[in-house]
């Protein structure tokens, strides 16, 4: 026979301290703080721990929210542990950035001033170009699949020159590009047997 597992009756999963009318105005409060911010999850917190003190289940609240049962405990186990400031987002924490905020504003003064400015010998700028700049300027190294998602933040794109002849006779590639391209590329029915 399989063990029992019992189940706390709604609104017992939160310490008594915590379902008091004085922790339920602070829920209602965060509850209209986070719509006035248009804080989607942290309302979404808010009224999943209000819902369940005042007698939802945790099915019902994660039916309605359209969130996990999991997540609803998690949240009911934050409630009572720290109050209203356990439902509150927190800051990420994480590897401090290897490139200060005066070394991307210096970095971005260098590519906008282009490449020959930097030494090279070319107009456009490379990731690896840039890579090289990198650790000559600040003594920092980065993969090279890294130099583009760096870019990118610095606001940045990649940017591809078109390969056109010069020669060409550009209304001639336009009539081409067209009417021509698309009769060719059109597929014919297939022949029924």
């Amino acid at each position: 026979m399989g063990a029992i597992v019992g189940r706390s009756k709604t609104g017992e999963a939160i310490n008594a301290e915590r379902r008091t009318a004085a922790e339920q105005r602070k829920l209602v409060q965060l509850r209209s703080e986070a719509k006035r911010a248009g804080d989607l999850d942290l309302w979404r917190r808010a009224k999943a721990v209000l819902g369940y003190i005042r007698g939802r289940s945790v099915i019902q609240m994660s039916d309605e929210l359209d969130v996990t049962r999991g997540a609803i405990n998690r949240w009911l186990q934050w409630f009572n542990a720290e109050g209203v400031d356990g439902l509150r987002p927190r800051p990420q924490t994480g590897r401090p950035p290897r490139l200060g905020e005066a070394e991307r504003k210096a970095l971005t003064e260098i590519i906008l001033a282009g490449p020959q400015a930097a030494g090279f010998n070319t107009g456009i700028w490379t990731g690896p170009m840039v890579r090289q700049v990198i650790e000559k300027r600040f003594g920092v190294r980065f993969h090279n699949h890294y130099v583009p998602v760096l870019l990118h933040k610095l606001g940045f794109s990649v940017q591809r020159p078109r390969k056109r002849l010069a020669s060409a006779d550009a209304a001639a590639q336009d009539y081409w590009v067209r009417v021509k391209f698309p009769r060719i590329k059109k597929k014919r029915p297939l022949a029924v047997a």
